[in-house]
């Protein structure tokens, strides 16, 4: 298994074994903890936000009705005096001020009197500085509707304060009222609607986790299924693929990239797997093809040494065969190394080549090597493209040498054809009127080191490179070879190559 392959699968296993349900790492868990902790969060906003409107709400009323009460005494307590006995001159009040106990109420003079008009009887009223007096002596008397300030007297006991100038009544020498009542009422208010609010909330957040753990784990549900199908994918069962349509775009989107992944995966391990297999039939084929001659060779030299080499006939003989013995080692080799390559390095040193003039350099040749057969050439002219003119000679001489092979020597016949498909390809077909090729083995004549018939020696058979050779250098170029033919009636091969 290569190392690339095994990293993407523990990955995906890994991530098959993440608990999605209990545990710390459970998202369900974080899910609902930070839905409920952001709910929380708001709900303590909007109970501050709450508080405070309320908070100002009530005290502009309150300031409302304290101002509806201030203008409400009479004016002929206010001119004649009368609110402020304790004043030089001033008589007592003709009625009682009707004001409620838990309400203070006093009065600023011009000349910088403070005087608490209920004492005793009420709240002690708060006092501003005098400075702050002499700022509303200079106001002259209008409404001042829902203008407060929340003052603390000498008891410490917090007030809500109006104040109200007598500047500018008419025969009234001026002056400033005050009255005041207790926030503790409205502070008890303002705590039981947060309470209520408060208890209401959470009331709200307990239903709402019930509810949605519920929608939540529903919502999951396709999470998990993906979850306990990654946890039982292993190389043996990597065909395994995700539904890619459960309605939620994001859990499509992760479906899909797991299957593309294990489509990769699937792929490589595949792949993998045929080259394993290849190289152990390559391994076990080129042992077999080795070790024919080498035994061959072996063979010859015991008999020289038990005497052949002193009779000329038998020595030359023995002789004669170790060369071609030897001298097929060294073609086998030197394919074996040429596949090497092409696997190693397929892209070709390309150049400006004329397959037409190519194939006609090499018709001399070709013919030697056809001897008695009868040979045919049909070559369209101007078919140029980029090819490595070496390697192109190399397959034409292991089609053509294929169809020597099979023809027969005396009455074999073999056609030569080049012309151009189209504006973009060219096509070469080598076509033989020898055996044909069975059905069973068109899909696998460019396997190396494959035979059709395995009773041919390796004299006239050769090692079954030849034809795995050709296809590596035309895939190597861009183009594609295929193998034609049936029983009885010779074999076609093409050649397709690209054009310039």
């Amino acid at each position: 298994m290569s190392g690339g392959a095994k990293d993407l699968l523990e990955r995906l296993r890994g991530f098959g074994q993440v608990r999605l349900s209990g545990g710390r790492r459970s998202l369900k868990a974080q899910l609902v903890s930070r839905t409920l902790l952001i709910l929380a969060v708001l709900l303590g906003l909007i109970g501050l936000l709450q508080y405070f409107v309320m908070q100002n709400f009530m005290y502009r009323n309150e300031a409302d009705k304290l101002e509806a009460q201030l203008m409400s005494v009479p004016k002929e307590l206010v001119w004649n005096g009368d609110l402020f006995p304790q004043a030089p001159g001033i008589r007592l009040p003709r009625s009682p001020l009707m004001i409620m106990g838990d309400t203070s109420f006093a009065f600023f003079s011009p000349g910088g009197a403070f005087t608490d008009v209920l004492g005793e009887s009420g709240l002690a009223a708060p006092r501003l500085t005098d400075a702050e007096y002499k700022q509303w002596l200079r106001q002259r008397a209008k409404p001042r509707t829902g203008n407060y300030q929340v003052l603390k007297n000498a008891e410490g006991v917090e007030q809500l304060v109006i104040f109200r100038s007598l500047r500018g009544l008419p025969g009234n020498p001026g002056g400033v009222l005050q009255m005041g009542v207790e926030t503790g009422p409205l502070q008890a208010v303002l705590m039981r609607q947060l309470t209520t609010f408060g208890v209401l909330s959470a009331l709200a957040l307990c239903a709402g986790l019930l509810v949605y753990s519920r929608v939540l784990r529903r919502t999951l549900r396709p999470l998990f299924r993906m979850v306990k199908a990654v946890e039982g994918v292993d190389a043996g069962n990597l065909a395994e693929r995700f539904p890619a349509h459960q309605g939620q775009e994001e859990i499509d989107r992760l479906a899909q990239s797991f299957n593309r992944m294990l489509q990769r995966l699937e792929a490589s391990f595949e792949q993998e797997r045929e080259a394993k297999e290849q190289m152990r039939r390559f391994i076990a084929d080129a042992s077999h093809e080795l070790r024919t001659p080498l035994t061959s060779i072996h063979g010859f030299v015991e008999v020289l040494l038990r005497g052949a080499a002193d009779r000329p006939e038998q020595l030359y003989s023995a002789l004669n065969s170790m060369h071609g013995e030897s001298r097929r080692i060294i073609k086998l080799v030197e394919d074996l190394l040429l596949l090497a390559k092409l696997d190693r390095a397929p892209a070709p040193a390309l150049a400006p080549v004329e397959l037409t003039r190519l194939l006609r350099e090499m018709e001399p040749q070709l013919r030697v090597l056809a001897g008695e057969r009868d040979v045919r050439f049909a070559l369209s002219e101007g078919i140029r493209g980029e090819y490595d003119a070496d390697q192109m000679k190399q397959v034409i001489l292991n089609l053509f040498h294929n169809a020597v092979q099979h023809t027969d020597p005396a009455g074999g016949r073999i056609e030569v054809a080049l012309r151009a498909r189209d504006a973009l390809e060219a096509e070469l077909v080598v076509r033989d009127n020898g055996g044909g090729l069975p059905p069973e083995s068109v899909p696998y004549v460019f396997d190396r080191f494959y035979r059709i018939d395995t009773s041919r020696t390796r004299a006239s058979g050769g090692a079954g490179l030849g034809l795995s050779i050709t296809k590596s250098i035309v895939e190597a170029h861009g183009g594609a070879v295929s193998a034609d033919s049936a029983p009885g009636e010779g074999a076609v091969f093409r050649v397709r190559l690209p054009l310039t």
